[in-house]
């Protein structure tokens, strides 16, 4: 059986917890490989709502093992709230459905104070991070300065790295005109943390190698999306890990043979929080009527988020730099109901035609986008769950990205809802 990871499309925000949820119904682990606990994703499941963060989406499945791999950068007291949370919604986490890569990089106080520091120093040049400390904690991860998890079993060598890691940030605080931090500030709350924390650590790759060769489905998780991967997104505007699916291998500890199909998700219009550029975008009551049908508040920020018709050129770019095979298109029912949809088939960059979306980033703010024109829809999407069901205009609608993405449309969603989904293709057969 094919393993299967899925991967955000275009900058995030695109359904992929109900997407993953969905699919962990034919998977026997969840695995999430990059990203911290900036990436928010809701699950409705019987009208009843869990918002994400850190954890995989596939926890609330009660026979699945849940994973957070070595490619994650883990702030330990999100993790224990985000734990608690879900308890008391009924659902039960434990070590044995929920393990932790001993080898996790983590999230420390000075990585979330460094991180707010800095992004004030910017004033308006601001990236738009949110302040959680994913940046700085991957910093360290490459610098060879991180603390991680299984750190925390001994005290000597804990006591060694933070006086290290300090060195290093306390002249970052100075130069920024921030607060200094002392060794306590970091030991003593990982100290406190530990007891909690630790029965969850593993040897992941393993454990996940065990299970490979006894048959099990593995599904992979990302966060954020391939437009905001550090080398093939937005870049300075992107997060600090590589969210495409080739990271799905490196961050969880299995070899690049390990995943057989990689599913991308995008919304059937375009979405994008905190700053960059945004070709798409409407800043028009049109922009403003999709952002209120579609609800489109960040789950871990609540920032409004910027939207826009469906990009069809960034989307084919997410396709071929991320080996997506087919696509979830999700949010399709946002779009009931307008008289016209647009779709961005091309841009014009300094007078001229071009088909993918430059790297520049004086470019990319300069792109005009070049727009194909669809009759709307009256009739409903919202909760189809067969083709039968949609208006024929939407299903044009669908079709036609298909050819343009150059991509299938694998899964169709049309309700927050887990089982209002339309399957075409199923990504874990053979």
């Amino acid at each position: 059986m094919a393993n299967v990871a899925v991967v955000g499309a275009q900058w995030g925000d695109e359904g992929k917890g109900k997407i993953v949820d969905w699919l962990s119904s034919r998977a026997d682990v969840v695995v999430r490989f990059q990203g911290g606990h900036n990436a928010g994703h809701t699950l409705v499941i019987n009208g009843v709502e869990y918002k994400l963060s850190l954890l995989p989406s596939g926890v609330v499945r009660q026979s699945k093992l849940s994973v957070i791999g070595n490619g994650v950068v883990f702030d330990p007291w999100a993790f224990i709230r985000e734990v608690n949370a879900i308890k008391e919604k009924g659902v039960t986490v434990n070590p044995e459905n929920l393990i932790v890569a001993e080898n996790v990089p983590l999230i420390l106080p000075v990585h979330s104070a460094l991180d707010k520091a800095r992004e004030e120093a910017k004033g308006a040049g601001k990236i738009g991070t949110t302040g959680r400390g994913i940046g700085p904690a991957y910093e360290d991860k490459v610098a060879r300065r991180a603390i991680r998890l299984c750190d925390l079993t001994d005290d000597a060598v804990l006591v060694e790295k933070v006086d290290a890691l300090l060195a290093h940030h306390n002249a970052l605080f100075r130069a920024l005109g921030a607060p200094e931090m002392t060794p306590a500030d970091i030991l003593e709350p990982l100290r406190e943390i530990a007891p909690q924390v630790l029965p969850y650590a593993a040897v992941v790759w393993k454990q996940l190698d065990e299970l490979r060769r006894a048959g099990k489905r593995i599904l992979f998780e990302g966060a954020q999306g391939t437009m905001l991967d550090i080398d093939h997104g937005t870049y300075p505007y992107v997060t600090s890990s590589n969210t495409v699916a080739g990271n799905a291998a490196a961050g969880s500890g299995m070899g690049p043979r390990a995943v057989g199909y990689v599913l991308g998700i995008c919304k059937a219009y375009t979405t994008r929080v905190g700053s960059g550029p945004f070709p798409t975008e409407l800043t028009d009551d049109i922009g403003e009527l999709i952002g209120q049908k579609g609800k489109e508040f960040g789950v871990v920020t609540g920032r409004k988020r910027r939207c826009g018709w469906f990009d069809a050129v960034m989307v084919r770019q997410a396709i071929k730099t991320g080996g997506i095979d087919g696509i979830a298109l999700t949010k399709l029912d946002v779009l009931d109901g307008f008289d016209e949809v647009k779709v961005c088939v091309g841009y014009r960059l300094d007078g001229q035609e071009i088909d993918y979306y430059p790297a520049n980033a004086g470019a990319q703010a300069r792109v005009e986008p070049i727009y194909e024109t669809f009759e709307g829809w009256k009739d409903t999407t919202r909760g189809a769950r067969s083709w039968a069901e949609l208006p024929a205009q939407a299903v044009k609608y669908v079709r036609h990205i298909e050819e343009l993405i150059q991509a299938p449309v694998a899964l169709l969603s049309t309700s927050p809802e887990r089982d209002d989904t339309i399957l075409m293709t199923d990504p874990f057969a053979d």
